[in-house]
């Protein structure tokens, strides 16, 4: 083979890898930047039939979680941020996806760790996701905002794509409603994998057995 015509070869490899590293990367993008279903509207007052008990006279945050969603840690980590700019004026719950006939410690990932560390923050199982449909919720890391009198808020996702941590549309909208009683949007994209999915159930994140 002469010089030239490895030239070329080298010259079409290199093209080639250029083109599939793009495409990897807008794949990658796609997938950070697209955001999770929504099935249902969140129900406008405070649902009668939910086990979470709100405070009459108290804001009430209501976060789901799915404990293997590795996307939700930005999430979490948005939650303590809230927290810490708003301490005293809101009642948060987090509550994490427990599916019928796992093991009773399924959920008791580092993601259930992190929320419980968050000052003011009380932690819970949701059986078979049975609130996340009382709040028409379907994806992890979904928060919701009602107001002193059980009245809905915000609704939407605190982060701006997928495990993605910083300045984002929800978080300041939440901060804002909570200390100044108004804001620009009342409710985001939700970047998260889906909160009920029956596939991480049976076999986990990155083919990780679960029990």
């Amino acid at each position: 083979m002469s010089g030239r015509v490895k030239t070329l070869v080298l010259v079409f490899a290199g093209l080639a890898w250029l083109a599939s590293l793009g495409v990897g990367l807008s794949v990658l993008w796609q997938y950070e930047h697209a955001p999770g279903a929504v099935i249902a509207a969140a129900p406008s007052s405070w649902p009668p039939h939910t086990g979470i008990g709100r405070v009459p006279g108290r804001a009430t945050l209501v976060m789901l979680v799915h404990p293997q969603c590795p996307c939700s840690r930005a999430s979490v980590g948005e939650l303590a941020l809230i927290m810490a700019r708003a301490q005293g004026v809101v009642d948060a719950h987090v509550l994490f996806y427990q599916p019928a006939g796992a093991s009773s410690n399924w959920h008791e990932t580092d993601l259930w760790s992190a929320a419980a560390a968050i000052p003011g923050v009380d932690v819970a199982v949701d059986e078979d996701g049975a609130e996340a449909d009382r709040f028409g919720v379907a994806t992890s890391g979904h928060t919701l905002l009602y107001d002193d009198r059980g009245q809905l808020q915000f609704t939407g996702g605190i982060t701006a794509s997928r495990g993605h941590s910083g300045d984002n549309a929800g978080r300041s909208a939440i901060v804002s409603l909570l200390l100044h009683h108004a804001a620009e949007q009342r409710s985001t994209s939700v970047f998260g994998c889906s909160l009920l999915d029956r596939c991480l159930t049976r076999c986990g994140l990155f083919g990780r057995t679960l029990s």
